[in-house]
């Protein structure tokens, strides 16, 4: 297997630090609104990348966090006249129900930052006492002047970033350059007790806790989306290391950022609040199922941007129709004969594909490839008469691939409660008895009308099937 690591900027073949065990943090969210499609990508990345690994043989730890305390969180709960705290873990649970929603298997645990202050507060004592961070006025910063190797992530070396970042002025910091670990207290802001006095971690100092405390002082992936090579990965490499004189992390992957075209425009642009075009996950759940969001993430490299818009959700909405049609019965009973042996092969043929794809910096753009080949070989199969044991195989392999990337590939359930067969079955009855005498217009005009309530008419050698 081979995976692109941010650190080394090239594709390495995957070791770990424990033979057939992956230790794997990624970041999560922080719950201060509703959660995005955006956030959403990001969760069926890691969630497709630790289903192959499983399949694979490896047995994966697989930690998320919530950023549940922060200047974010803090401002949306003055905002709303809400607690913080309760507004942060009301949204959070929220999120992983919508998880659930898009199958994304659960984290092997999800911790959060008000449940590892300890941890925290002990992560900073240690790179206090190390000469790696100092007090000032009740906030405890990070030098970033001792961190001989800083930047080594993001590729910028600390006389760039001082002159090209916008770093906050404040005269209680040794260097423009070093950030908070630990914030004092402000009125009405959650607070723990410290060394320092009242305050809050910082953003990073959490992660690098949070993963100490369930992963250990090295893990083999960290994970996130590529804005948060800098500064945040940068600044958990830099107090991670400093603090335990190891490699934090083997390798560090990250995905693209998901972009929206503007219908009004058709430019691409960022998705943002302020802009009034954020698209939630509940808004998008309401309208696709789950398998169609997996779909638009896995057609193309989880490295590069992914834009979104109403066209790119109704052309993944015919992609998983045209999975489904793969899993309708078998019309035919044949099981010999070359059709037979042609699918049998179509059937090995996907295995082998699907493995070199994944195992090539999880390609799963090749991978549904992949599928839709095998969706090919057993429509054209069951249109041949195929069925039996080989027809079946044929469909489970389709449905065992399909799982590794988290598709269901559940039937689409029928609008309303009519049962709508009977009356169809006899409109396609019609309809062949109008094309048996010649009456093509009259039976294209069947087809049309079903068409537009909803029902497709495909005929095969074995007759017309439909699906809603």
């Amino acid at each position: 297997m081979q995976i692109y690591n941010t650190l080394s900027r090239k594709l390495e073949p995957l070791t770990t630090i424990e033979p057939g065990v992956v230790r794997m943090y990624v970041c999560g969210v922080t719950p201060y609104d509703e959660a995005h499609i955006g956030h959403a990508m990001s969760a069926v990345v890691f969630d497709v990348l630790r289903r192959y690994l499983e399949y694979r043989g490896y047995r994966v730890q697989h930690i998320v966090n919530f950023t549940d305390v922060d200047d974010k969180v803090i401002e949306r709960a003055n905002a709303v006249g809400a607690d913080p705290l309760q507004l942060s873990s009301q949204l959070a649970d929220e999120f992983l129900g919508q998880l659930a929603a898009l199958n994304v298997l659960p984290a092997t645990a999800y911790p959060r930052v008000t449940q590892t202050i300890p941890e925290i507060r002990d992560f900073v004592q240690g790179l206090v006492e190390r000469g790696y961070a100092y007090a000032a006025a009740g906030d405890v910063y990070f030098r970033v002047h001792h961190d001989e190797d800083y930047g080594k992530l993001s590729g910028r070396s600390l006389d760039e970033m001082l002159a090209g970042t916008r770093f906050e002025v404040d005269p209680r910091k040794e260097s423009p350059a070093d950030f908070a670990l630990w914030k004092a207290a402000r009125p009405d802001e959650p607070a723990w007790e410290s060394p320092w006095g009242p305050g809050r971690p910082g953003w990073h100092i959490e992660c690098s806790a949070m993963c100490v405390k369930h992963l250990g002082q090295q893990i083999d992936i960290h994970g996130g989306g590529n804005d948060l090579i800098f500064p945040h990965h940068e600044n958990e490499i830099a107090q991670s290391e400093s603090l335990t004189g190891q490699p934090f992390a083997r390798f560090w992957v990250h995905n693209g950022m998901l972009q929206l075209v503007n219908p009004a425009t058709r430019q691409v642009e960022k998705m943002s609040k302020s802009l009034g075009n954020m698209v939630t996950i509940a808004k998008f759940l309401e309208q696709y199922d789950g398998d169609v969001f997996r779909l638009i993430v896995l057609s193309s490299s989880y490295r590069s941007p992914l834009t979104y818009n109403s066209d790119v959700a109704a052309d993944n909405l015919r992609k998983l129709e045209r999975l489904r049609t793969a899993l309708e019965p078998a019309t035919g009973t044949t099981t010999l004969g070359p059709e037979v042996e042609r699918l049998a092969q179509a059937v090995a043929t996907a295995q082998e594909g699907f493995t070199t794809a994944m195992d090539n910096d999880f390609n799963s753009a090749g991978a549904l490839a992949v599928l839709f080949d095998l969706v090919r070989a057993i429509n054209s199969a069951r249109d041949a008469g195929v069925g039996g044991e080989g027809f079946a195989a044929a469909q489970q392999r389709l449905r065992e691939l399909a799982g590794v990337l988290g598709l269901r590939l559940a039937p689409q359930q029928p609008r309303g409660n009519q049962a709508i067969g009977p009356f169809v079955e006899l409109l396609i009855s019609t309809r062949n008895e109008l094309r048996k005498v010649k009456q093509f217009a009259l039976a294209d005009q069947i087809r049309d009308r079903l068409t537009e309530l909803g029902v497709t008419l495909e005929d095969g050698a074995q007759g017309t099937r439909w699906k809603v």
